[in-house]
């Protein structure tokens, strides 16, 4: 085992501190990352505060992780040291099942290892990126092109790979008309790539405060839900509706802004159930889904879609003693649009 610097949340709703924790050592088909910036997802404060139930303490956060390969087991054939890469929301799976056997590894039926607040193969429990290295199996590791640079590249493993999953899967391209609702750190992604892929795009945000931004980053409307004249205005307007927020919403309003056939997405989990009417769905052939993260093939494909577009998040990169402020800053809205760690400061 390795000892290495990490911060990490002692019990549900203590701030992080900074610890150690240990790394195992490199087996055969082992990476070792030294881990050079690690985003905060909104994930990580629900996890961390047991919004999403009962959590394993003392708990490392940290899903969206860019680094360098320090070391490689020496059955390793795809990473070599030196190496960009990255690691998202799961370390492992069963890599058997059937959803395992077609890339699915999101949605193994044995449960992935996700990357913190899991249990690995060994038994024992996961630790994410807000720590100075990783050890993860080389099949679970991402090659981070160097077209895009590792502080913007972070937030893709999660931000980015959670938004361009439903919109690839609902086959967002020319003449669809995507709205996307929030316009945080996963909803600025979300106008990045639906404005990459071809779409028309709305952001729909509860009010104007960020229109600039959003038309900046590619929207071509902007409309705030406060105001009950946008759903009149925009009822059965579009193709998908992408849902990043993670608070409790009246579905059966937004459900009436979908065309026929129309499908509305969730990726934002509120931690509060939230109330429908069938008839929503019911009355013109709507769908409502949800959509998890990627499997590592389609997160590779998203890497590489957006070294060739251009596109990273947009980031405030911060200490690593600046967590537990961002932390209440994400929950006032407060960042635009994903805080970054620098790991070099834990």
């Amino acid at each position: 085992m390795t000892t290495v610097a990490a911060y990490a949340a002692p019990a549900a709703k203590a701030p992080l501190e900074r610890t150690t924790i240990e790394r195992r050592e490199v087996g055969e088909f082992d990476v070792l990352i030294d881990i050079k910036f690690a985003g905060i997802c909104h994930s990580d404060i629900h996890q961390a505060r047991e919004g999403w139930g009962e959590a394993t303490f003392p708990m490392v956060p940290g899903h969206e992780i860019a680094g360098i390969v320090a070391e490689v087991g020496p059955g390793v054939t795809k990473y070599e040291v030196g190496d960009r890469v990255g690691v998202g929301c799961m370390v492992d799976s069963c890599r058997e099942c059937e959803n395992c056997r077609a890339g699915l590894e999101q949605y193994c039926l044995k449960g992935n290892v996700q990357t913190y607040n899991g249990v690995g193969r060994d038994g024992e429990p996961t630790y994410g990126g807000y720590s100075q290295q990783i050890v993860v199996t080389e099949s679970f590791v991402l090659r981070i092109p160097d077209g895009l640079s590792l502080d913007v590249a972070a937030p893709l493993l999660c931000a980015g790979i959670t938004t361009y999953s439903p919109l690839r899967h609902w086959n967002t391209g020319p003449g669809k008309k995507v709205a996307i609702l929030g316009m945080g750190g996963l909803g600025h992604m979300g106008v990045k790539l639906a404005h990459a892929l071809g779409a028309e795009v709305t952001v729909l945000s509860q009010s104007l405060r960020k229109k600039d931004d959003g038309l900046k980053l590619g929207a071509d409307h902007y409309y705030a839900t406060s105001d009950s004249k946008t759903f009149e205005e925009l009822r059965g307007s579009f193709d998908l509706i992408l849902s990043t927020v993670s608070a409790p919403l009246n579905l059966d309003q937004y459900l009436s802004l979908l065309k026929t056939d129309g499908a509305f997405v969730n990726v934002g989990a509120p931690e509060e159930p939230v109330a429908l009417n069938l008839f929503s769905v019911i009355m013109g052939r709507k769908t409502l889904a949800g959509s998890g993260i990627g499997g590592i093939r389609e997160t590779q494909e998203m890497l590489d879609f957006c070294a060739g577009h251009g596109i990273g998040a947009e980031i405030e990169l911060i200490g690593a003693s600046e967590i537990n402020d961002a932390y209440e800053r994400v929950l006032g809205s407060d960042v635009r649009y994903r805080f970054v760690i620098d790991t070099a400061t834990i």
